[in-house]
């Protein structure tokens, strides 16, 4: 099948959090075609180009979230009343009482939530002049202005992008907040808060100016899959509702969720934090009740999504997954310490009593050193594991070779002089250099110079953070049959299910006593380690993830198949011309898939050919236009509006 992928600062560009995961699903996935619809963050990520793409990528196009675009269109008399309405309906929804603290369940009751016509159901088109609004539910109200705006940028071009940033709609948010019935933080916006709110709608709702969205775009896709929800999801709710492409929707990470946390650490305003919290609360609300599927990672992602509306029964639960193969030798054999120590091996899956280069009693910590990773309370934790187990040692390995900005190198600097302040060198005589307990060090030093060597030099992976989603650093532990000790926090108890032990954030005494259990209890790291890997080869694999969503696609499409007549070069219809599966295993020789590309595929150079048949390609009925440049963000021609 065709799969249009859209991401948000991920695939295809060579830095993103999303970049490795989409990598793996793409290129496990051989059997179907992917076409990439990425949206760049910053013009750093896109200086620093694409990853190499395998063979299935038929086409990549890019568009800037950053930036301020101005083409210089402007709308006419017309266009300029239906933007006033649409806007000043969403506008209206965000000020109004509860609109910026609510986001529970919604009505659902004018959307065919499942079926091919969910984002057409409740609206209807009057004469080309946009939807018609049913219902008074503010959920769809802000439906009624989030696709009216997008048949607005459809029809009228590229001038939706300066309208956003214009005066009127300043306006249109001033009047809002001071209509009877807004909430108290709109009362109280100024003129520079609601400029900033403005400039960030226009940002998020950038996507809805593109032209990705007709038969040479996300419209001739079988399945759209968003790597994100938010700004990133838009592009699938617009070819759901343009074209009634079947929406799944994969969050490792609560949008919401980030933005809250965003707003709060930068000090915005409490007006702008409120009507931007309404606006995402919105926008969240209105992707999940379209997604035909919607997957997480974990519970307490879950519980965000379900707190926005999801319907648990369009829910799944799949694990982000991670290479094991790095952290084999480790867990199957116990491993080698990172100076050459052999380890000593027992019991099952190689989880022996881990005699390492720095000894049975080394706690080991990795990751990114920053507050939410809570070094401080590790290390009064290890005061108490040096009073209870005096020649206990501490290996703090961080992942990155610098601190990401000040903040965390302050932090880093601040942890060392604590650890200099109650740990004092020891030397066993009044001539010798004495040795920290507590060393910190990097992955790629003499010490440490793989992530699977850091995890092989100790008999204990410690986790102490107060923050955290998916422990990607635990399941590298448990991939290495590492005895873990963790804090309470994100997703780590569904993690590590019964496999290590699990103390409460910000309780250095309990973090240290677990610590010094388990390095009194040779045998019992022994039976940890061991079940800790099985379960991570079962939950946590790239070959687990890939099979997951390789069912689901076919779920997705077998229960929400796209209505796309295919012809052949005579104008005749081709009957099976559009299987679900189309690129099928066969004996060498035998003819491939009809090719259903309505315009030249626009591919990263450097990259091999689209696989096709050698046929003739088949034809979609009817066709809007060719396919915009590749890496161009082209705004749709008004003559391309009619439908």
């Amino acid at each position: 099948m065709r799969i249009g992928l859209v991401t948000e600062g991920g695939y295809p560009y060579a830095s993103g959090d999303g970049t490795l995961w989409c990598e793996r699903l793409v290129r496990g996935l051989g059997q179907h075609e992917f076409d990439l619809y990425a949206l760049s963050r910053s013009p750093r990520q896109e200086d620093d180009g694409w990853v190499p793409l395998p063979r299935q990528v038929g086409r990549v196009r890019t568009a800037p979230l950053w930036g301020t675009e101005d083409t210089g269109a402007r709308h006419g008399r017309r266009a300029r009343r239906r933007f006033a309405e649409y806007y000043g309906e969403l506008a209206a929804v965000l000020c109004a009482t509860g609109a910026a603290g609510r986001t529970g369940r919604t009505a659902q009751t004018a959307w065919a939530g499942q079926g091919g016509q969910g984002g057409r159901a409740a609206w209807a088109g009057q004469d080309g002049a946009g939807p018609v609004r049913r219902s008074d539910d503010e959920a769809d109200r802000f439906a009624y202005a989030l696709y009216g705006l997008a048949e607005l940028a459809r029809d009228t071009g590229s001038g939706l992008a300066g309208a956003l940033r214009s005066e009127s709609a300043v306006r249109a948010l001033e009047r809002a907040c001071r209509a009877p019935g807004a909430h108290r933080e709109a009362r109280e916006a100024r003129v520079p808060d609601l400029l900033g709110v403005a400039v960030h709608v226009e940002h998020a709702l950038r996507p809805l100016t593109l032209d990705w969205y007709g038969d040479d775009g996300l419209g001739a896709a079988d399945l759209c899959h968003t790597a994100g929800g938010g700004t990133a999801a838009l592009p699938g709710l617009l070819a759901r509702h343009f074209c009634d492409v079947p929406l799944l929707v994969t969050e490792y990470g609560a949008p919401l969720r980030a933005h809250h946390l965003a707003a709060t650490a930068a000090r915005t305003a409490p007006a702008v934090r409120s009507l931007l919290a309404a606006f995402h609360a919105r926008l969240a609300a209105e992707v999940y009740r379209q997604a035909a599927v919607i997957t997480h990672g974990n519970a307490h992602t879950r519980r965000w999504q379900e707190r926005c509306g999801a319907d648990r029964a369009r829910l799944r639960t799949v694990p982000p997954g991670m290479d094991a193969t790095p952290f084999a030798e480790a867990g199957e054999t116990g491993g080698v310490g990172a100076t050459g120590g052999a380890g000593a091996t027992g019991g099952s899956g190689g989880a022996g009593a881990r005699t390492r280069a720095h000894g049975a009693d080394t706690l080991v910590w990795t990751g990114r050193v920053e507050p939410a990773k809570d070094l401080v309370s590790l290390l009064h934790a290890f005061t108490e594991v040096r009073w209870a187990h005096p020649g206990a040692r501490l290996r703090i390995v961080a992942t990155t070779a610098a601190p990401d900005g000040p903040e965390a190198a302050d932090y880093l600097a601040h942890c060392k002089a604590l650890a200099a302040q109650l740990f004092p060198d020891e030397a066993e005589g009044p001539h010798t250099v004495g040795e920290n307990p507590v060393s910190f060090e990097e992955v790629g030093g003499p010490e440490a110079p793989t992530l699977a060597a850091a995890y092989a030099s100790g008999s204990v992976v410690v986790l102490s953070s107060v923050v955290e989603g998916f422990p990607s650093g635990l399941v590298e532990a448990m991939f290495s049959g590492c005895a873990t000790v963790s804090t309470d926090v994100g997703a780590v108890v569904e993690v590590i299910g019964g496999t290590g032990l699990v103390v409460p954030p910000r309780n250095p005494r309990a973090l240290g006593e677990a610590c010094v259990a388990l390095l009194r209890d040779p045998e019992r790291r022994a039976r940890l380690g061991a079940a800790a890997r099985a379960r991570a080869l079962e939950l946590f694999t790239v070959e687990q993830n890939i099979a997951a969503f390789h069912s689901i696609y076919l779920e997705v499409v077998s229960r929400c198949p796209v209505r796309r007549v295919l012809l052949d070069d005579s104008g005749e219809p081709l009957p099976f011309a559009a299987p679900a599966e189309s690129h099928l295993a066969g004996p060498p020789g035998f003819p491939g898939p009809p090719d259903r590309r309505t315009g030249p595929a626009a591919r990263h150079p450097g990259t091999a050919a689209s696989p096709g048949s050698s046929a003739a390609p088949a034809r979609t009925a009817p066709s809007w236009a060719a396919a915009a440049p590749d890496r161009t963000p082209t705004r749709r021609p008004a003559t391309e509006a009619a439908r």
